[in-house]
């Protein structure tokens, strides 16, 4: 027998989407590459060089802390030039249309919210702020960026003058819990997972899948990796997620 072609999983993509109105996307670096942004796997989220900082490190030293910046400054400077592209667009239309009710995203670029998402929740955190390692405020990475560039001093807050770092997770920095109740919560009450982009290969992102299937959940994967998933999934579509999800999100709405 031979394979199905990927028209007709396309197709069957199209169907379960059109018949789910609570649908909820997890994506990975996948994504974001076709915005030119680098993609270090699903044990790092997409671009996330400099991610090997250990956050008790950042704490403790400011020789630590300085070349974190010096390292991260490069990739700062890459996220802020970045554009969204189709697969980001799709995915604001069907929020929009009402059709997605969130967004769950590995990726620290800000790209979602850039094309128009309005819930999205970062699991690793993002590029486009900064915040305080003492009193927790957080600050939009540009100024902050500019006083780095400026100075080559580490950024301080301008509430405590504690030290400011990339708003990221760093080695032994937890998820932020309302973050994961979220996104738990989000999975549990879906019709349908959008699993875009990812390998699904953290345990994070595996446990989510699971939690999906588990409340009866549509699994609709697309990402050009394998995954634990591929057999489980309704649909698994073997293309890059930007070229092909613009398509299924217009046959859903009918666009």
């Amino acid at each position: 027998m031979s394979a199905e072609s990927p028209k007709n999983v396309v197709e069957r993509a199209i169907e379960i989407l059109r018949d789910c109105d609570r649908s909820v996307a997890l994506t990975g670096g996948g994504l974001s590459m076709a915005s030119g942004l680098p993609d270090a796997g699903d044990s790092q989220p997409a671009g996330s060089r400099g991610a090997d900082l250990d956050y008790a490190d950042f704490q403790r030293s400011e020789e630590a802390r300085r070349e974190h910046w010096s390292r991260e400054a490069e990739a700062i400077g890459e996220v802020l030039g970045a554009r969204p592209n189709p697969g980001h667009d799709a995915l604001a239309r069907m929020e929009a249309a009402g059709r997605l009710v969130g967004t769950i995203t590995q990726n620290i670029d800000g790209l979602h919210q850039t094309a128009g998402a309005r819930t999205v929740l970062e699991l690793g955190g993002s590029r486009r702020r900064a915040v305080c390692t003492e009193c927790g405020a957080d600050e939009a990475i540009e100024p902050v960026l500019e006083r780095w560039e400026r100075e080559q001093e580490v950024p301080r807050c301008r509430e405590c003058s504690g030290a400011l770092k990339p708003a990221t997770l760093a080695g032994g920095e937890p998820l932020a819990p309302d973050i994961l109740r979220q996104a738990i919560q989000l999975t549990r009450h879906a019709d349908c997972l959008l699993a875009l982009g990812s390998s699904l290969q953290t345990p994070l992102a595996a446990s989510l899948v699971e939690i999906a299937r588990e409340h009866g959940s549509r699994v609709v994967v697309v990402t050009r990796s394998s995954t634990p998933f591929d057999s489980l999934a309704d649909v698994k579509l073997d293309e890059p997620v930007a070229r092909c999800l613009p398509t299924i999100v217009d046959g859903a709405l009918g666009s």
